[in-house]
């Protein structure tokens, strides 16, 4: 069930929707496959233990995959490693995440139900991530959801990247459309940041990453909380008959 916490936004703001936008990792795609494939090899070609995909999951999200790095070599998540350890190691995590990328991910489940249903219903989609966009193409194409957004910004298409609004002020901007009348789905503390900062209407999804942090008990608060993106139905007044035969 969606856990609607309040907020000083009206509510019924989000029933006619202008722009949806979502985040990628955690929200519409479950990464940490490749994510912890790729950082156990490069524990392993370094000499180290290997994490594996269930310690590794909770440790993604606030830093992105350069702070994941830095937590693996140190195990702590505010303790910096050595400077040239810490080149060489990211350095080869990013060359084998560029080939490991987007062959274990997956959608999570109502995802492509919830993108067909907005795309008939004629409200733009967009795609804010601030994951490199050496990776955010390829693993659009790979999935096959690449073309169902009128713009994809990736961590590195803009001078900032969420919790900084630019982004979202962008996309708004380029569509044409009020950021009052525009919907951030995300999965991170980054994406209420950003949302609240431009004025958008904010959903968390609650199966997300967020470093392994109950997304609710965040300090800056979401307007909707979901357990998965099937319960958009409610949430955006979609018909959940039309989105269970997808």
């Amino acid at each position: 069930m969606n856990q609607v916490i309040p907020t000083l936004l009206e509510p019924a703001r989000i029933n006619n929707p202008k722009l949806v936008v979502f985040d990628l990792d955690g929200t519409l795609v479950d990464s940490v496959p490749d994510i912890a494939i790729s950082a156990d090899e490069m524990l392993i070609r370094l000499g180290m233990a290997p994490y594996g995909e269930a310690r590794i999951r909770q440790c993604i999200g606030y830093g992105g995959l350069q702070n994941l790095v830095e937590r693996l070599l140190t195990q702590e998540m505010h303790t910096e490693p050595d400077a040239e350890l810490f080149d060489k190691a990211y350095s080869q995590f990013l060359d084998i995440y560029e080939r490991q990328n987007g062959e274990k991910s997956t959608l999570y489940s109502g995802a492509l139900a919830v993108l067909d249903y907005l795309a008939a219903e004629g409200i733009p989609l967009a795609c804010i991530t601030n994951k490199a966009a050496r990776f955010t193409g390829a693993l659009l194409e790979k999935l096959g959801i690449r073309h169902r957004f009128a713009i994809v910004l990736s961590g590195d298409s803009l001078p900032k990247k969420k919790p900084d609004p630019m982004p979202l002020f962008h996309v708004a901007n380029y569509l044409g459309v009020d950021a009052a009348e525009s919907v951030l789905i995300g999965d991170s503390i980054l994406d209420i940041k950003a949302a609240r900062a431009a004025g958008f209407y904010m959903i968390a999804v609650s199966h997300g990453y967020n470093d392994g942090l109950d997304i609710c008990k965040a300090e800056s608060k979401p307007d909707v909380v979901i357990d998965s993106l099937a319960e958009l139905a409610g949430v955006l007044g979609i018909d959940s008959n039309y989105l269970s035969t997808l």
